[in-house]
């Protein structure tokens, strides 16, 4: 399942350069970001002796095998009985994947109330993702009021722990006023620690108020660095946008700016180990 991310069609205009706005993103637990150093055989036979015995990672990870169909067939009923066995338990990682079949309808009838039941239940053991998760539905109003105070709350404890989508939406919320003061430099903050993780909606959204000077001074050698990092790592529509803003940026500097500019954005990518 991985990331599922999608960008809010509904777009402003500034300066003559677009901004991203709100991301909408769901996070499900993967066995590699989460399991990635554990000691659990990956034989499934085996890992289905642990988690019959009672081993609460394996558990979850079988749950999770399940429900991406990894090395199993694909079973979203499969997947919840090893949640619940592991929730049993009090995993966090278990409870957050509970909440995310309940909020998608898979293995079980889909509920939003139940899915911010489940994802209160791991935020109670700081687990970021479920502070990010309940966050989205209380800026969407989904198994809860709409409340963009307590939206902009958990995203801020999830941004904390350096969940660069959580930083994004937030400063996204800081760009709009949209539970907390509008504060654009605020919102610079919050996108910079993001782009600095190589979220790319988050280096686009840099570069736009570098060159508008919203929340930062105005500096078009800035503003090419971040457009072209973004146009780096999108594609599609999101790496025209991003490359059509660049290429607007360059005609604003000198030479020796744009080589400067260009320069910048090489080493950034080589320290980065650019994908």
């Amino acid at each position: 399942m991985g990331y599922k991310k999608g960008i809010n069609t509904q777009r402003q205009t500034m300066s003559g350069v677009q901004r991203n706005t709100f991301r909408v993103v769901l996070l499900a637990a993967t066995i590699s970001t989460l399991l990635a150093c554990s000691t659990l055989s990956a034989d499934i036979k085996i890992l289905r002796k642990q988690a019959i015995a009672g081993d609460v990672e394996a558990q979850c990870k079988l749950g999770i095998m399940y429900a991406n169909g990894e090395g199993v067939p694909q079973d979203y009923a499969e997947a919840v009985k090893w949640y619940r066995k592991a929730v049993e338990q009090g995993y966090a990682v278990a409870q957050y994947n509970l909440g995310f079949a309940y909020f998608k309808g898979q293995g079980v009838p889909q509920d939003h109330a139940e899915a911010v039941k489940w994802y209160r239940k791991a935020v109670e053991q700081g687990y970021a993702v479920a502070q990010y998760n309940l966050g989205f539905a209380y800026f969407e109003g989904q198994g809860v009021p709409q409340d963009y105070f307590e939206a902009a709350k958990w995203y801020r404890k999830a941004a904390g722990q350096g969940l660069a989508d959580a930083q994004y939406n937030l400063g996204v919320m800081y760009a709009n006023g949209q539970g907390v003061p509008q504060d654009y430099a605020e919102s610079a903050k919050w996108y910079r620690k993001a782009a600095e993780q190589g979220d790319a909606g988050a280096q686009y959204n840099l570069g736009f108020m570098y060159f508008n000077g919203s929340g930062v001074p105005q500096d078009f050698v800035q503003s090419y660095f971040w457009f072209g990092l973004a146009a780096s790592r999108a594609s599609g529509d999101a790496y025209k946008l991003a490359s059509d803003a660049r290429d607007l940026v360059a005609k604003k500097l000198t030479p020796d700016k744009l080589m400067e500019a260009q320069r910048m954005t090489t080493g950034w990518e080589k320290l980065h180990l650019l994908k």
